[in-house]
């Protein structure tokens, strides 16, 4: 285990060092209850999709000798983060049945949360023909657990609805099948979204069914919507209330579309396109705040309208074109996020940028008022996972590392590190996917990196690479 305290600071945009500075002034402050509490991580990023881990008795620091490891199990390839709820681990996998011909099985397991132990799995077959070769490791999309039952989402499209305890089908879809899905080159990769007694899935389907709603009971439509252009994107619709009103937010590829849960009728919608469909890093709310980022688009931030279901765009900042040396090149002003879902905290943005640059922007104008190193790697599609814990952050990087900071307008202080999972997946390359299958068939290999988002659940983390999924304790108990 390394450990590391102090300040993890680079330059600002204007090249000068800032100081480092101590806990005080800290922008995000949770409220803690006089006794412990203790919750469950049902879906992607948590309880309403916040990225916010509420619960009491952690560790303030890491152990000098590491933390304690409750128990491994092992595991095939995947990108999806576990689900954690009502006494079970809940992850998802594939491996390949035929060498070299992209034609497998996709699996869920349920875990004893506890011990380990599987409980039961379901499986079925799928082929990963479609997706681009270097990422074809499993599927994309976190579980969501929903009282008695799990609903997930596979690489190529098929939806399920299982009985938690069993394993056993109630309903289910092939999306491409049933409604003429285009397959993303990175597979499909929304996580399933509870509402009511909807169950809501970006579709990608034709005619006009890139967000769809179903019964959650029985599978049935109950609302298509928005019109499918190109490919879905990637990513994780949310409800927000705002304006009177609770709405469902899906950044797509055209764009950021406000939407009627209950109906799939549109409130809003403000153009602002993901090329390559890049729509990954999840809309953050903050007040009167909605922002969104991706590696080719740049940032864009909308004020709602607290008054009526309604926005308007604040500022977007895309990518300039500036000279160096007489060349021209493309320089990144703002915050340009790959997978990390970025902060808003008060009048500050913190956040990952498509090289691994770690960056602190004004929320009211895009101003990038800093940047630093040292949280994730520095390559391209560096990134990591914020999750919000009382005055800190915990930050789960592509290297398997989990630190604690703290962020702040001068730039951020890294308080404790520890390593706890291997990377074991490719980080991949651009260009065709010939280029990419050649540069694999030759033995050409690129970094190895962990991409998927870990739980936080009954003061523990539970974490997963392509090889084994493990649980580790957080709980101050278990160190005293």
């Amino acid at each position: 285990m390394s450990r590391t305290r102090g300040c993890s600071l680079g330059a600002t945009s204007r090249s000068v060092r800032v100081a480092c500075l101590a806990a005080a002034g800290l922008l995000t402050v949770l409220a803690v209850g006089p006794t412990l509490s203790a919750e469950d991580w049902p879906q992607w990023r948590g309880a309403e999709r916040l990225g916010i881990w509420t619960e009491t008795g952690i560790l303030r620091e890491f152990p000098e000798e590491g933390l304690i490891v409750k128990w491994r199990a092992p595991v095939n390839g995947g990108y999806a983060g576990p689900a954690v709820a009502d006494g079970r681990v809940f992850v998802l996998d594939y491996v390949e049945t035929e060498p070299r011909t992209m034609d497998g099985t996709e699996r869920i397991l349920a875990l004893d949360e506890e011990t380990g132990e599987v409980l039961w799995t379901h499986e079925w077959t799928t082929t990963y023909r479609m997706l681009m070769f270097t990422y074809a490791t499993g599927p994309r999309a976190t579980p969501t657990v929903d009282g008695d039952r799990v609903y997930l989402t596979g690489s190529t499209g098929r939806i399920l609805c299982l009985d938690a305890a069993t394993g056993a089908v109630i309903w289910e879809k092939d999306t491409v099948a049933e409604y003429d899905t285009s397959i993303p080159i990175w597979g499909t990769s929304s996580a399933p979204l509870i509402d009511g007694d909807r169950a809501i899935f970006l579709v990608g389907g034709e005619p006009d069914a890139l967000v769809m709603a179903f019964d959650k009971h029985t599978g049935e439509e109950v609302w298509r919507a928005l019109e499918t252009r190109t490919e879905m994107g990637y990513n994780q619709p949310r409800i927000i209330e705002a304006g009177g009103v609770r709405q469902l937010i899906v950044w797509h590829p055209r764009g950021l579309s406000s939407l009627d849960p209950e109906t799939g009728e549109a409130y809003w919608e403000e153009p602002f396109e993901g090329r390559a469909n890049m729509t990954v890093a999840d809309a953050v709310r903050s007040g009167s705040y909605l922002f969104v980022s991706g590696f080719y688009t740049g940032s864009m931030m909308m004020r709602l309208d607290l008054d009526r279901p309604a926005a308007t765009p604040l500022w977007k900042d895309g990518t300039n074109r500036v000279l160096r040396n007489g060349i021209e090149v493309a320089e990144e002003t703002g915050l340009h996020s790959v997978m990390t879902t970025p902060l808003v905290v008060g009048d500050y943005i913190f956040g990952i940028g498509s090289h691994g640059q770690v960056r602190g922007l004004r929320a009211d104008t895009g101003e990038r008022i800093w940047e630093a190193e040292g949280l994730t790697n520095r390559n391209r599609w560096g990134s990591a996972y914020f999750v919000q814990h009382e005055d800190r952050t915990f930050v789960y990087n592509e290297n398997g590392d989990l630190i604690i900071v703290q962020f702040n307008p001068q730039g951020y202080v890294e308080l404790d590190r520890t390593h706890l999972l291997n990377p074991t997946s490719r980080s991949g390359y651009g260009g065709s996917r010939a280029g990419t299958r050649s540069r694999y068939r030759h033995g050409r290999s690129d970094r190895l990196v962990t991409w998927a988002h870990p739980a936080f659940a009954n003061r523990h983390v539970v974490l997963r690479n392509d090889e084994e999924v493990i649980r580790v304790s957080l709980d101050e108990a278990d160190y005293r």
